[in-house]
């Protein structure tokens, strides 16, 4: 199999994945939107646990639970950094959320992954800017690891946000011809 990036309009708790990723707050509390979906549909009791003793995670990195009663084996809960204007290393920060996501997806054995746009809601990370860091990131994973086959999808809940996705991913491989 061949390494993808993709875009579905999707509940990303309804996807059938080796792993989902969780945007989660550097507590690793069940917050709102994404957050909180992913929590109920897992069951909210054991994956607090599960994240209390984990004990927290800064921005730009990521940790791994399990999927509880989610399709998908595990969860990774990455940190994705609050949007303040651009001036405080949020680009590297929010690509360090991804690639740590996607070492922990790898060193799991994971093939599979499903992503939302990490910082785009609450944490105000303008969503074009977002997009070409999720697809920067995710593109320099498969091109450090070309062994390793892994399907990337982003899941998204409105046709807006799949449109900015699928253009994201054409814009930024027409450049690199």
């Amino acid at each position: 199999m061949q390494s993808s990036i993709k875009v579905k309009k999707i509940d990303i708790t309804e996807l059938d994945v080796d792993v989902i990723v969780n945007a989660a707050n550097s507590q690793l509390l069940q917050g709102g939107g994404v957050c909180g979906a992913i929590f109920r549909k897992a069951g909210s009791s054991e994956l607090a646990d599960a994240c209390a003793d984990i004990g927290g995670c800064e921005a730009g990195g990521a940790v791994i639970t399990p999927g509880f009663n989610l399709l998908a084996k595990y969860i990774i809960h990455a940190v994705g950094p609050i949007w303040q204007g651009g001036v405080n290393n949020e680009a590297e920060l929010l690509c360090n959320a991804y690639k740590q996501s996607l070492i922990l997806a790898k060193e799991n054995g994971c093939h599979s992954i499903a992503f939302p746009l990490i910082s785009s809601g609450i944490y105000g990370y303008p969503k074009n800017q977002a997009w070409e860091m999720a697809i920067k990131s995710c593109n320099d994973f498969i091109n450090h690891n070309p062994e390793y086959s892994i399907e990337i999808i982003f899941a998204v809940l409105s046709d807006e946000s799949k449109e900015m996705g699928e253009y994201a991913i054409n814009e930024y491989f027409t450049r690199m011809d």
